[in-house]
């Protein structure tokens, strides 16, 4: 009697669920598959027309414009004390030689972390330790305006200015060659952003390897293609340098404030803002002599929880929030990478609906088995969604297999494919939880800093982090 009440409307509403889903899928993968064909002739036109014609440069290779310049490395810190030492102490190891400052803000309630930056100060003036001026945590915009304030008095009192700003985390792994990469490139735009290689931990193949995953698409494609179509780059936060003058100029249009401590996602704004209109941003993939990238490694979280705070900070601070505060263009490129920015919290609802009509299907499938109920066949048009977003599937699988095998080899481009379910589901309980930051940036709340843990290897385990060298990943 239950299974002649509920069983056909449940067949009904997977029906429903799973048509929505379907067009829904379908739009998003023909977005997908038009800025995948414009990367892959991109890819070819440089194939063709620059790398047939000229060597490959490495990074040793580059021409040093100003090898004096100097450059201030700003590293917001709050309850870092487990990672901060060993970042900078090995910052202090790779960039002898080199013309630079190391901002460090910290809070006066966070005595472990204080502690552990003087320690690997020892005295040594590239290291600047900064107070915030309230008890933390406040927000990491907040932390760096006051970094931004200690640099502005340093220029004054030293009476030379520094060339440009680089935003770190405090549990980043920078590359030696770095600074020199900076260099060269901070004359020719307002920003200069490196990749971003996501490290795991061993006990984190599934939650941590997710991010892994996605960054190797992001920065092996994506920003790549987003910087020949002329858009703006958004900041990933770490391994990005932003011009000195160009900081100045949006730090005279707020008061002193470059950094917004209204955002969740200042450093993306941030980066919108300054190549946005008539200045360049540059995503610089360039290897080093031995044919590893010059990026910026980092272990992401490693706990499901900490995985989706993350996230949701994301998702609220680009697809909710950057609609609102940052808008649209007039420029077809902006518009189209502002929409493929803000898309990830609606495809995570999509992918929660699929997910839904797909549960709904075993129960009915488990009723026909019994013989309870007999499910109405799909329609001749939800069949050819189904197929067709089924190839598209298939090829965005092959995408990805593609980009993490370029950059992480071949193990780990095969547990991409089931680390796909793992991402979806972290994005789906992400993206409830930005919905309500989002509603309470609305009703007024104030941003607060998040805090995940974070973890920095032994220096002797540093060099087996390397990602494998793959001309496959050759931007």
């Amino acid at each position: 009697m239950a299974g002649d009440q509920y069983l056909p409307f449940l067949d009904f509403l997977q029906k429903e669920l799973l048509l929505f889903a379907s067009l829904s899928f379908l739009i998003g993968s023909v977005d997908d598959l038009m800025f995948d064909g414009l990367w892959l002739f991109h890819r070819m036109k440089r194939r063709l027309f620059v790398y047939s014609r000229y060597e490959r440069v490495t990074v040793e290779k580059l021409a040093d414009p100003s090898p004096g310049c100097r450059m201030a490395i700003f590293v917001p810190a709050w309850q870092e004390a487990a990672v901060i030492g060993a970042m900078l102490r090995r910052c202090l190891q790779q960039w002898a030689g080199n013309e630079y400052r190391i901002y460090v803000g910290c809070y006066p309630n966070d005595s472990d972390t204080i502690a552990a930056v003087a320690a690997a100060a020892a005295g040594d003036s590239k290291i600047r330790l900064v107070m915030c001026q309230h008890d933390g945590p406040t927000t990491k915009a907040d932390c760096l305006n006051h970094l931004w304030d200690a640099l502005c008095r340093d220029e004054i009192e030293e009476n030379r200015n520094y060339a440009a700003i680089i935003l770190h985390d405090a549990e980043d792994i920078v590359h030696p060659e770095a600074l020199r990469l900076f260099r060269h490139l901070i004359g020719r735009a307002a920003l200069v952003q490196l990749p971003v290689i996501p490290r795991r931990a061993k006990g984190s193949r599934w939650v941590a390897g997710h991010y892994g995953d996605e960054f190797a698409e992001l920065h092996g494609k994506q920003m790549v293609l987003r910087e020949a179509l002329g858009a703006s780059i958004p900041s990933a936060g770490v391994g990005c340098a932003f011009a000195r003058e160009s900081l100045q100029k949006l730090s005279a249009r707020t008061r002193g404030k470059p950094f917004d401590a209204r955002s969740l996602t200042e450093d993306y704004e941030l980066g919108l803002h300054l190549t946005g209109g008539e200045s360049r941003g540059i995503f610089a993939r360039l290897r080093d002599r031995n044919g590893q990238l010059v990026a910026t490694q980092e272990f992401f979280p490693d706990k499901l929880e900490d995985a989706i705070r993350q996230k949701s900070r994301w998702m609220a601070g680009i697809s909710l929030s950057g609609w609102d505060r940052l808008g649209w263009k007039n420029s077809w490129r902006e518009n189209w990478m502002r929409l493929r920015d803000r898309k990830a919290s609606f495809a995570a609802i999509i992918v929660a609906i699929a997910y839904v009509a797909v549960i709904l299907m075993g129960i009915l499938a488990f009723a026909d088995l019994i013989g309870m109920y007999r499910p109405r066949p799909v329609s001749g048009f939800l069949e050819i969604l189904l197929i067709l977003n089924l190839g598209f599937l298939l090829w965005r699988l092959a995408m990805k297999f593609y980009f993490v095998f370029s950059l992480y080899g071949l193990r780990e481009a095969f547990l991409s494919i089931p680390r796909t379910v793992v991402a979806n589901l972290i994005n789906i309980m992400a993206v409830w939880r930005a919905l309500s930051q989002y509603i309470g940036q609305l009703t007024g709340q104030p941003a607060r800093w998040e805090k995940t843990s974070h973890f920095y290897p032994d220096e002797k385990d540093v060099q087996r982090l390397r990602p494998q060298a793959s001309t496959g990943g050759r931007g």
